[in-house]
């Protein structure tokens, strides 16, 4: 190997350990603040074992800390340049010959594995373990827990069906929103008028129906009757199910392409489903991205002073620019622009941006 490649590998190394250690921090905070919360709701609602609460806890991990990939990876890659610059290695190496371009190559080389092995595996490996938290959790907690964070965003739904129209909330949504749990539904006659309250423990789309468990139905005029299963009429299609209960985050970055076909040959909105998809697309770019934004704050001499001003600049440009991601990704929900307009303009913009701050630092 030549003195360039070692170089390079070394750099690489040091870029790997401080975007781990990262991870590694903002993954325990993560947990132990989840955990506190469902100790919470446990002691609100049912009292429920602790190893169970931590298995909940641990299965919800990685769809939640997922989102801070980017983050863990802006703060590692500062972290990484920082200490190389105080060891002055930094400085050693400019003078070996290699430019910014050369020493900052191999922490976008990671960054971007990082955003790579995101989308193949550990997606997929998130998306799977939440839908298995949400199964325990609804296990645990059932019904009672209305606040759960498992809630349908999309609150209640108004669906038509043979014996007519109802609306139906649940708290729990799995297999893409075509299973439910903690079930209320609001039905009517087909001349409109109410007819029945139906309160379920678990509800699954079949055809032409919803197949509610543990139900009770509270008519009008009668006394409330219990049934273990009960069929609910709808017209409702697997496609417009998952778009009404679905949460993108369950769905594997594999899965997303067909559903988003099968929305599409349906007719059904897939916002949510090509926004999630575009920004998985996305994160290599981001990670690179953020690596660039972390050089652009992190290479000045120790001795020039006013490295904590570059730093808090550093941490409040990676905050804006998620902020801005954030804002255009609900552009992109309100239907105001497409999906994959609002997710790679905001990258391809913080690149422009960085690489313009590194030809000045570097070229003048």
């Amino acid at each position: 190997m030549t003195l360039m490649s070692i170089l390079q590998l070394y750099i690489g190394r040091r870029f790997l350990a401080a975007i781990a250690a990262t991870f590694a921090g903002l993954a325990v905070l993560i947990f132990m603040v989840d955990f506190v919360e469902l100790l919470r709701r446990s002691g609100k609602y049912v009292a429920a074992p602790a190893w169970k609460l931590a298995t909940i806890a641990l299965l919800q991990l990685p769809a939640y800390v997922e989102p801070l990939i980017g983050f863990a990876v802006l703060v590692g890659s500062i972290f990484a340049l920082l200490v190389l610059n105080r060891r002055s290695e930094l400085v050693i190496v400019r003078a070996s010959g290699m430019s910014v371009w050369q020493f900052v190559l191999p922490g976008m080389v990671v960054a971007s594995t990082i955003g790579l092995l995101e989308f193949i595996a550990y997606n997929p490996m998130a998306a799977s373990a939440l839908t298995r938290s949400a199964h325990l959790y609804a296990d645990v907690f059932g019904r009672d827990n209305s606040d759960s964070e498992q809630t349908t965003a999309n609150g209640w739904l108004r669906q038509d069906g043979a014996d007519g129209q109802s609306v139906m909330k649940a708290n729990v949504a799995t297999n893409h929103g075509l299973a439910l749990a903690g079930v209320t539904v609001f039905a009517f006659d087909p001349q409109g008028h109410f007819s029945a309250r139906i309160d379920a423990s678990r509800a699954t789309l079949q055809d032409g129906a919803w197949l509610l468990q543990d139900a009770w139905v509270s008519a009008f005029g009668q006394e409330p009757q219990k049934f273990q299963n009960y069929l609910l009429a709808t017209y409702l299609t697997p496609e417009r199910a998952t778009e009404a209960f679905g949460d993108a985050r369950t769905i594997s970055s594999w899965k997303l392409p067909d559903l988003i076909k099968a929305a599409e040959k349906a007719k059904v909105p897939a916002t949510q489903l090509k926004l999630q998809y575009e920004l998985l697309l996305s994160r290599p770019l981001i990670c690179a991205a953020m690596v660039l934004l972390a050089a652009t704050v992190s290479l000045r001499s120790f001795r020039s002073g006013s490295i904590t001003a570059l730093l808090i600049t550093g941490m409040v440009g990676g905050f804006g620019f998620f902020l801005i991601t954030e804002i255009s990704r609900q552009i992109g929900v309100a239907g105001v622009a497409p999906p994959w307009v609002v997710v790679w303009l905001p990258v391809v913009f913080v690149n422009l941006v960085s690489v313009s701050v590194l030809l000045y630092q570097e070229d003048g």
